[in-house]
């Protein structure tokens, strides 16, 4: 018999493995914070956004030009950043006020 304090699941965003009750925490606060775009639009995981600038990539030497279409964000429960994967770049953490929903 299992003990759910003795559970863990694989967090995608950060790459290791979390307590189930912290993995619950964590999907609790990303409902309860709502992040908008820099037009005001509601964002929500799944969405696909488009630069709104060009954005230098600190780490990666890449920059993000202005256009460049981001699908499937993550939110991260912090109401100004999302976090999403493009081709090249791990961890791709972006400001909610540089991106737009497409």
């Amino acid at each position: 018999m299992t003990d759910s304090a003795d559970d863990y699941v694989y967090d995608e965003a950060s790459g290791e493995w979390i307590p189930a009750a912290e993995a619950a925490r964590r999907a609790a606060l990303v409902d309860l914070v709502e992040v908008r775009d820099s037009a005001g639009n509601l964002l929500a995981d799944g969405d696909s956004v488009v630069t709104i600038k060009d954005l230098k990539v600190k780490g990666a030497g890449q920059t993000l030009r202005r256009g460049t279409v981001i699908k499937a964000i993550r939110l991260t429960g912090d109401p100004q950043e999302i976090d999403c994967r493009y081709e090249g770049i791990k961890g791709l953490v972006l400001r909610a006020e540089f991106v737009r929903k497409h």
